[in-house]
């Protein structure tokens, strides 16, 4: 467990967001609220890093596969959205379809030879949307993949002390809630300059409800 925060806080904190507040009709986010300290957004580097979690975290993460033939077959076995060579092409640059695709989806995996081509088929939309597609190669379990994805939290300092990222969501157990938070919690601290000194307070809340702090 992370040394500032004892396991019985935490396993406390997540019971009570579990419990509280009437049932929803989707499955809720929970997130990790983080109040940072002792940093000058304007002088000291910002920061950024992806990790990947024990957990799923994102139910609802939407991803879309720009396949050849061979990974459009699968996708279609895993009920996956798809796009072909031909649909990009008929996209071509034109912004309003791109920035439409872009928004759609989370996520992009795409073939080797779809994804070389994007470039010069789709110009740098998927860049400035930040959402480039990541390689697929045959090799590899889509489903896995998918699955990679939807484990991952990017955190990323940008021009604010108060930052928010989805940890986990309430299908999961309340070990597997906890696994996620302390994972996540600890990657945080490595990517601040003087660790749990830059922190102020850390909450985690479902979607529809209310904080809890936990630091």
């Amino acid at each position: 467990m992370t040394s500032k925060i004892s396991a019985t806080t935490l396993q406390n904190a997540i019971h009570t967001i579990l419990t509280e507040g009437r049932k929803r009709h989707f499955v809720q986010t929970i997130e990790l609220q983080i109040g940072l300290k002792n940093w000058d957004v304007q002088k000291d580097k910002r920061f950024s890093g992806v990790v990947r979690l024990p957990n799923p975290c994102k139910k609802s993460i939407k991803v879309c596969i720009l396949g050849d033939q061979v990974h459009l077959d699968e996708a279609k076995k895993l009920n996956l959205p798809s796009l072909g060579i031909d649909g990009l092409k008929t996209i071509g640059r034109n912004k309003k379809p791109m920035k439409k695709l872009c928004k759609k989806y989370n996520c992009f995996l795409a073939s080797e030879t779809v994804l070389r081509q994007i470039p010069k088929l789709n110009g740098p939309a998927f860049n400035r949307a930040g959402k480039f597609p990541t390689v697929i190669q045959h090799t590899d379990d889509l489903a896995a993949k998918v699955l990679e994805l939807q484990s991952q939290v990017k955190f990323q300092m940008k021009k604010s002390l108060c930052l928010g990222v989805a940890v986990a969501n309430v299908s999961l157990t309340e070990e597997q809630i906890q696994a996620n938070i302390e994972r996540s919690i600890n990657f945080l601290i490595s990517l601040l300059k003087k660790g749990w000194q830059n922190i102020k307070s850390l909450y985690i809340k479902t979607s529809m409800g209310a904080p809890v702090r936990i630091y």
